[in-house]
């Protein structure tokens, strides 16, 4: 829960107005995504930057994700916020609701440089709170499907399509199982984010769409979380814990043990090497089709007094070309721009041969559930959803614990 107290501060005149005048002016940026795998790429988007608003110069500051919002909840208690930061998209729901963050939208209705339509529309709107913009999308990631097309192809079994359902994957996965070969047909975790994605695909839900109501326990949820465990226990197409034996799925999967493997695209590179032939596509649904979205974006706190170069700075990482060029050539996560020339080099990257099914997976993005209490729900489906694999609950009774003790959280 954050428990930061959003100071009182300036007017909005005199928040914006640093920035505007012909001296320089230096906006403090906080982050947790560049790491220490991408600092060079960070200082080269901050000089593009910088020499493009020579007026404005650019501190930073990164920080270890694990120690990334303490941190920050600590800097903005204490009055000394930075005057743009990164949230990922769980925390900006909860920053947003609590005040501490600028609202963009006049920034953006003024600025006849920026083009909202240049980026994934379902990125950018991802971080607009009660209908007003309070974040930039800079970068996201998604979960698709992998496969083996070796194993596909031994098993005499056609490659995934768009239209893929449930059933069949589930066909394909018992078809490419051999269990003298230790080879199974399909991976995905049973964890919360494998679980919200699911229950989506079979049209659940965790909340109703304004979030006043715990939806959890439904028929459609018990239908989704029987599939997600059947896979383990019934049709035995996925490993169980004890088949993993402290191995990773990713590890079975280069390895040629997994032939449909659910997981994200910060894998492309791993398995560039794999020694067989592979490729993604999209996810299979049931009754509807979802994809994960998992996004960074740049905010400006409300009590910066250079919200309008803080703004800038925002827009530039979030659409220009030059930042967008620079996540690509590093493999630094994807720019949510839609400019194919920029985006082409990735796309034309291989394997995997099907790599525009990453921006398709965005026209059918799920969201996290999001709530305040973020990390006691994650903690406590999780939780449950073990006691539906080790066959302590039916789904149905898991469901029903949940929804008792996600309707205290709220």
């Amino acid at each position: 829960m954050l428990t930061f107290t959003v100071l009182a501060g300036c007017s909005d005149s005199e928040k914006s107005s640093r920035g505007n005048k012909d001296e320089t002016v230096t906006i403090n940026y906080f982050t947790f995504s560049p790491g220490t795998d991408h600092e060079k790429d960070l200082q080269d988007m901050i000089s593009a930057f910088e020499k493009q608003n020579p007026n404005v110069k650019v501190d930073y500051e990164i920080a270890a994700y694990d120690d990334y919002f303490t941190k920050l909840q600590t800097m903005i208690a204490g009055g000394k916020a930075p005057d743009v930061f990164e949230l990922n998209y769980e925390n900006f729901v909860s920053y947003a609701s609590k005040g501490a963050l600028a609202d963009l939208s006049k920034y953006i209705e003024e600025d006849k440089d920026f083009d909202p339509s240049k980026l994934n529309q379902e990125a950018y709107k991802a971080y607009q709170y009660e209908g007003k913009q309070y974040g930039m999308v800079e970068s996201f990631s998604n979960v698709v499907t992998f496969y083996n097309k070796d194993l596909f192809d031994k098993a005499k079994v056609d490659y995934p399509t768009a239209e893929w359902t449930w059933e069949d994957e589930l066909a394909a996965a018992q078809k490419l199982t051999n269990k003298d070969e230790k080879i199974w047909g399909t991976y995905a975790p049973i964890q919360f984010h494998e679980f919200y994605k699911v229950i989506a695909q079979n049209g659940g839900s965790v909340f109703n769409e304004d979030k006043s109501e715990v939806t959890i326990d439904s028929p459609e949820n018990a239908e989704a979380l029987q599939y997600m465990v059947d896979k383990v226990n019934k049709y035995k197409v996925t490993p169980s814990v004890g088949d993993l034996s402290g191995q990773s799925p990713e590890d079975l999967f280069k390895n040629g043990q997994i032939g449909i493997l659910h997981t994200g695209i910060w894998m492309l590179s791993a398995f560039k090497d794999a020694p067989f032939k592979w490729d993604i596509a999209l996810e299979a649904g049931n009754t509807q089709k979802a994809h994960h979205f998992f996004a960074n974006g740049l905010a400006v706190s409300k009590d910066s007094d250079a919200q309008n170069a803080a703004y800038k700075f925002a827009r530039f990482m979030s659409a220009s070309d030059e930042a967008a060029e620079i996540r690509i050539a590093s493999s630094w996560e994807l720019p949510a721009i839609t400019n194919e020339e920029i985006l082409k080099p990735y796309l034309e990257q291989t394997p995997p041969e099907s790599r525009e099914v990453i921006f398709e997976a965005l026209d059918t993005l799920v969201l996290p559930p999001v709530i305040e209490d973020w990390s006691k729900m994650s903690d406590l489906i999780t939780k449950e959803l073990e006691n539906v694999v080790n066959g302590k609950k039916s789904p149905e009774e898991a469901l029903k614990v949940m929804q008792g003790e996600l309707e205290k959280l709220k």
